[in-house]
């Protein structure tokens, strides 16, 4: 019997880290997270799920539509989707006092921790691949290695994130060369006849 695996992937930590990256290179972000998956994977292994943890920034029109436009096509590619939302929250001003609102993702760590330690209890998985540099799933580890210790979970740090992913102790980081190994198709037809365009922001220039 195969090796089964799932990845489990923090959306939000790997775009940033490829838009700091590579800014020059936007059509990085048009990643294919199911075949970068499988990159992962030593012969004996066998890819069962993808999960994709992020959340909409629904008040910004362009931005929402490019990250559904994503979300469609990676869904085409057999990639689950795991949605948190954006939550109000109101600030003050260290220097001059005025208070203000930002958008502040909540969700997501929750969602990944759960989604890997429910996983290994019910024995969805052998192997599990954590993308992200979140500290804060160390427990979520911890708690697997004690209840599961069968159970392996690795994790991949995003593009030059290694460090602050330490804690979490990764396998090895993403590179640039893998992301460009690793790209959606232009275009998806969704079942309902929908047809999915990479934004042109996302396009490589034509040589």
């Amino acid at each position: 019997m195969k090796n089964r695996v799932i990845t489990y992937i923090d959306g939000f930590t790997l775009y940033h880290a490829i838009r700091e990256l590579s800014p020059e290179r936007p059509w990085l972000k048009w990643l294919n997270l199911w075949s970068l998956s499988e990159s992962f994977l030593k012969e004996n292994q066998t890819l069962v799920e993808v999960n994709y943890f992020s959340a909409y920034s629904t008040w910004m029109p362009d931005r929402y539509k490019r990250h559904r436009d994503y979300t469609a096509a990676l869904q085409a590619e057999q990639v689950k989707l795991v949605m948190g939302q954006f939550k109000t929250k109101n600030l003050k001003c260290p220097k001059c006092g005025r208070q203000y609102d930002t958008k502040e993702e909540k969700e997501t760590d929750v969602n990944i921790a759960l989604r890997v330690v429910t996983d290994a209890l019910l024995d969805r998985y052998d192997t599990a691949f954590l993308v992200s540099a979140g500290t804060d799933l160390r427990p979520a580890l911890d708690m697997v290695k004690s209840l599961r210790p069968d159970k392996r979970v690795l994790v991949v740090s995003p593009p030059k994130r290694r460090a602050r992913a330490r804690d979490l102790n990764p396998l090895f980081e993403l590179t640039p060369g893998r992301l460009e190994q690793n790209l959606l198709r232009e275009t998806y037809t969704l079942a309902n006849g929908k047809v999915i365009v990479q934004p042109g922001s996302y396009k490589r220039p034509r040589a």
